[in-house]
């Protein structure tokens, strides 16, 4: 099996992306990881998973993220993030032109990915969305909705703590120690990265009719990050969206205490439909 990390220059920054290259492999699923974490957190168990079914993964490290460039938690955009997302996703046509490919993305992820199909409606087969930054589980303070939008007026690029709960990503404790350790791990955020997404999330939920691809959706009932119920009634308005609930699921379904039964569905369904 092939492992490639690469070097790619978008504007003024220099972006870290990796591919694994497994033989007979069927599709390709392009991976975009969440806000204030990076894509090799997913080489402990989602990758390797996915390689076991023959299904190649390329992925990379946003603005401000993993062994990106940048400034933590900051991106000159949103635009760029689609713009990145493009780039990447023809990579992977190119390293792979004999398969399918789809998109995979978690959280800030999956409102990205979410938001490239609706408005690109790339050539793919098929999207994986897992507990998708739509809206958040909770109303964020009056208080710091102002503030963040007289920053990203005066200064946009200027960064906060997010305020994630990190005890609610899993129910596993392991897995909690791990996020917390981990040195490319962070808690920053700036209002030109959290403002945007929060706009683009809305947006996607009233131009779901827009939508042309198939996604699998899937969501814990107990995320305290993201909102179970609005990806729900999300699902529920297209026939195109395949939605799984997971009963007391925290926000990292795929680190959480029913990983084996979550990626399962993905790597069925990816292969019926390949």
């Amino acid at each position: 099996m092939q492992h490639q990390e690469f070097f790619f220059e978008y504007i003024k920054y220099k972006l870290f992306g990796q591919y694994w290259l497994p033989k007979d492999c069927k599709a390709i699923t392009l991976l975009v990881h969440g806000m204030g974490e990076h894509s090799s957190r997913y080489t402990d168990y989602v990758i390797p998973e996915l390689l076991k079914e023959h299904i190649r993964v390329i992925t990379y490290d946003n603005f401000g993220h993993g062994k990106s460039s940048g400034k933590r938690g900051h991106c000159s955009s949103y635009d760029d993030l689609m713009k990145v997302i493009d780039i990447v996703r023809i990579k992977a046509n190119k390293i792979t032109s004999d398969v399918p490919v789809f998109l995979y993305g978690h959280s800030m992820g999956g409102n990205l990915v979410i938001n490239y199909i609706i408005r690109n409606n790339p050539k793919i087969t098929g999207a994986i969305l897992t507990s998708p930054f739509l809206r958040l589980s909770f109303e964020p303070p009056v208080w710091k909705m102002i503030m963040g939008k007289i920053f990203q007026k005066i200064a946009p690029s200027v960064t906060l703590p997010s305020g994630l709960d990190v005890q609610a990503i899993s129910r596993v404790t392991k897995e909690v120690e791990k996020y917390k350790n981990d040195p490319l791990v962070h808690d920053k955020i700036s209002p030109n990265f959290s403002l945007p997404i929060i706009k683009a999330g809305e947006w996607a939920i009233t131009m779901v009719s827009q939508l042309r691809i198939p996604i699998l959706l899937m969501h814990g009932t107990a995320d305290q990050i993201t909102s179970y119920t609005t990806s729900k009634e999300f699902a529920m308005k297209t026939d195109l969206v395949d939605f799984v609930s997971f009963d007391d699921g925290y926000h990292e379904l795929h680190n959480d205490l029913e990983k084996e039964k979550f990626i399962s569905i993905i790597t069925t369904w990816i292969h019926e439909r390949v």
